[in-house]
């Protein structure tokens, strides 16, 4: 059986290491430009230079996210970005628009191209296009499902590898290429500057009765009709390994530390449990609960079971669902079974929090015990970024965190 490498979002240095952390195999980014995530954090050079070397020093994979459709004024720009990137040595690059790949290969010619779901690679013929003019892999299109992927792998060079995404936010729009943030908004999404208006409430308004908005509501707060559910695979990991994808993608480069520790988490265990032993797997569903702990949108499949119409869309709510908050963040081991913690949220004596950490499943733990960084004991971390010790009988690595429904 191919290795399934587990993709994770990191959206900065911190975000990247978590992912680590919780079992991603690699990780893709994006620089101060080109990455189609205006409003992420993303990496300065100093900071690539510096998560490069991490994900190395892991024995891991980086991936560089350049998938902007370039303009006559971004050229000179980016042949200085693929100048920087040769240096930085990423094990590949993402892309989308043809005049950028063709750069890549003058000015950054050692570095693996990896073709963006941005190119609506929809097909076998555009995937088998890419593969001849020298890419490495193809990020498939969303709105393809299993059966169009195992087409595609069935007729497509073995070497090259697919990559799909697997969890995540879906666009109402064909692989995310949108005009209505751009004209509604001047921020445009194919910059990576999406204002999502799909996820907005709207009215009608009838041609000879201007100024009169009617509402089309299926509550009263509105009607959210292009406001589509979150994707979610994990229950068919077996289906999607055998499809012939090599990646599986989380979407998330905006998303917090918590969100991509639980999601990446989540895969992970589901994902080694079936290649562990595909024969005797069993879909454990603490996996998909885990995802309901992270803000959300609900969940559905996308096209990958099919056109999901009505039931891929969620009516009821523009925003996310978002039930747990994280209380702290782990720096490290203490000793004797206890853990040093930053407060991200008060915590108090008698407070039910469950606790993850890199390579364990989530549990349930009561604060009975708390004491300061001097071993006095305390009732309570009341100020934000308070350090304390918590005895929970085993040590702890950093990046553990506590989480409390809200």
């Amino acid at each position: 059986m191919n290795k399934i490498e587990l993709l994770a979002p990191a959206g900065n240095l911190e975000r990247l290491k978590v992912a680590l952390a919780y079992g991603a195999d690699a990780v893709y980014a994006g620089g101060d430009a080109f990455s189609l995530r205006v409003r992420a954090k993303n990496f300065s050079y100093e900071d690539l230079a510096r998560g490069i070397e991490f994900t190395h020093s892991q024995g891991k994979k980086f991936y560089l996210t350049a998938n902007v459709i370039l303009h006559n004024d971004d050229i000179e720009d980016f042949i200085a970005f693929l100048k920087d990137a040769n240096r930085l040595c990423p094990d590949g690059l993402i892309l989308s628009d043809p005049g950028a790949f063709h750069l890549a290969k003058e000015f950054a010619p050692h570095i693996p191209i990896h073709i963006s779901t941005q190119a609506n690679n929809v097909n076998y013929e555009t995937v088998n296009f890419w593969h001849r003019l020298g890419a490495q892999r193809v990020v498939l299109a969303r709105e393809l499902t299993l059966e169009d992927v195992k087409t595609i792998r069935k007729k497509t060079d073995p070497d090259l590898e697919l990559e799909a995404f697997v969890h995540g936010a879906m666009c109402i729009s064909y692989s995310g290429r949108c005009l209505l943030s751009s004209y509604m908004t001047g921020r445009e999404s194919n910059a990576g500057d999406c204002a999502h208006p799909c996820r907005w409430n709207y009215t009608l308004e009838e041609e000879k009765r201007p100024g009169e908005h009617f509402p089309v509501f299926e509550n009263q707060r509105g009607t959210f009709i292009f406001n589509s559910k979150d994707m979610c695979m994990i229950e068919h990991i077996p289906e999607l390994i055998n499809s012939g994808v090599t990646s599986f993608k989380i979407e998330g480069r905006v998303k917090t530390e918590y969100y991509v520790a639980t999601v990446v988490g989540a895969y992970r265990r589901a994902i080694d449990a079936y290649l562990e032993n595909p024969e005797g797997y069993r879909f454990n569903p603490e996996w998909k609960n885990e995802l309901y702990k992270v803000s959300n949108r609900g969940y559905t499949t996308g096209f990958w079971l099919g056109n999901p119409k009505e039931n891929g869309q969620e009516y009821e709510n523009g925003g996310y669902i978002r039930n747990y908050d994280v209380a702290a963040v782990a720096k490290g081991a203490a000793g004797n079974g206890k853990t040093l913690f930053v407060q991200k949220n008060k915590l108090s004596l008698g407070d039910e929090v469950e606790v993850m950490a890199p390579n364990t499943a989530p549990f349930a733990f009561q604060i009975t015990n708390m004491t300061d960084t001097e071993g006095n004991e305390i009732s309570s971390v009341p100020h934000p970024m308070q350090e304390f010790i918590l005895d929970l009988g085993r040590d702890l690595p950093e990046y553990s965190m506590l989480r409390k429904k809200n």
